[in-house]
């Protein structure tokens, strides 16, 4: 038999999510057929889906019928497990319903980071031989050599102390964590098998540098969120650490294992403009350091930030640039017409938003009392009121809390 288990990480896949107007789904369908021919053409062994399944608790039809379409293609039959949890754009309970049912397909969901899989058999030979909250043990076709997973979903700080056991308990998340995670890590992780922590988490090396947040994702490290884990808190028997919340592909650490962001499969905001995306794929023999490499995905659509010096000048690249969606800056002596935005508009079908810049500020001035772009984001609306009222940007932490209300509106 193989001694080597091949995993796929990916994650933030954020099925739903739109820019602006533009629906993102045709891409996320085509992208996500991606992902499952690399997952065939890489002889994968098991999937990982590291969080932010969806982008809204209640997300469109349409996305969740590809969720699980997808989930079930990338089983290959009931043969490969795919271990999928909940991140902080996602209902615990809308990922764990349909469980029973799943694990017939060799899906298994991770809703809470107490949830407990049940004990079951496929007759393909897939099975979770040992199961406890926050863990489960699995045998695959073709493998002599258990798999070891520790399973830890999103959850704010005082509901993740509370599943873990420490509802009261004054330590610091990260220690609840690592000695939750080193106990069941001494029960069940030897060198005989393989061991893998998968978790949505904000996830730093300590002393490193902290790395952004995706611009207009619901914040993990700000009020009622939780605060950032170091990669000193994994023990030393996980060979791979399976992460998921940041948007771009990015290594933690090396130590005490290879510790990833497999980041999400397209750009969802210009701040992740011409930004590469990617799968993992994650060589992993019993008692040895993981290998991991890159596999580059290409069908992704990119996101483009163009400045643009007048109309003529905007259409010449956009023509060149057909396949973008793009967020133009259109410089200009004077506003910009109705007739101006409508040859923009012919010109190219994927301009998102037009940000003007009048050289003469008098007029732009005279322009910007009459009307309000009621298009742009929240974050941006909030900018201006509150610019406009204070008479000055507001400050990180005002805009921390702005961010925390709107994420726990979006999770009523």
């Amino acid at each position: 038999m193989n001694k080597k288990c091949r995993i796929l990480h990916t994650g933030d896949w954020h099925l739903g999510k739109r820019l602006e107007d533009f629906s993102r789904l045709e891409e996320q369908r085509v992208v996500m057929d991606e992902i499952c021919q690399i997952a065939n053409n890489e002889n994968v062994d098991i999937v990982i889906v590291s969080g932010d399944l969806f982008d809204t608790f209640n997300p469109p039809a349409e996305a969740v019928e590809l969720f699980y379409k997808t989930l079930k293609r990338l089983t290959n039959g009931g043969r490969r497990p795919v271990i999928a949890i909940a991140g902080n754009h996602d209902s615990p309970d809308r990922i764990e319903a349909p469980d029973p049912l799943a694990r017939e397909c060799g899906i298994i969901f991770g809703g809470y980071p107490n949830s407990e899989v049940p004990v079951f058999e496929l007759e393909t030979g897939l099975k979770v031989i040992v199961s406890e909250e926050g863990f489960i043990e699995l045998s695959i076709p073709g493998k002599s050599f258990p798999i070891r997973l520790l399973i830890t979903p999103y959850a704010n700080e005082y509901r993740l102390k509370s599943y873990l056991g420490e509802e009261n308990s004054e330590e610091e998340l990260r220690s609840v964590l690592h000695e939750k995670w080193q106990k069941l890590c001494n029960k069940y992780c030897d060198d005989k098998g393989v061991n893998i922590l998968i978790s949505h988490l904000f996830m730093i090396k300590k002393g490193g540098v902290v790395p952004e947040e995706p611009e207009d994702e619901k914040p993990i490290l700000h009020v009622g969120g939780a605060q950032a884990i170091y990669s000193e808190n994994i023990p030393r028997q996980i060979q791979y650490t399976a992460l998921g919340h940041l948007h771009r592909m990015h290594k933690v650490d090396d130590f005490p294992s290879p510790i990833y962001y497999s980041g999400s499969p397209i750009s969802y905001s210009f701040s992740e403009a011409n930004q590469k995306k990617y799968v993992l794929i994650v060589d992993a023999t019993p008692g040895e350091t993981a290998k991991v490499s890159e596999v580059q995905l290409s069908t992704v659509r990119p996101l483009l930030r163009k400045r643009a010096y007048g109309v003529d000048d905007a259409i010449a690249w956009l023509t060149d640039n057909s396949n973008a969606l793009v967020e133009l800056t259109l410089v200009t002596d004077s506003y910009i017409t109705a007739k101006d935005r409508r040859r923009l508009n012919v010109a190219h079908n994927g301009i998102v938003t037009i940000i003007p810049e009048v050289l003469n500020p008098d007029l732009f001035a005279e322009s910007n009392k009459k009307q309000i772009d009621l298009n742009q984001s929240m974050e941006s609306l909030f900018n201006d009121y509150f610019t406009h009222i204070k008479g000055q940007l507001p400050n990180e932490d005002i805009m921390n809390l702005f961010k925390e209300i709107l994420a726990e509106e979006d999770e009523e």
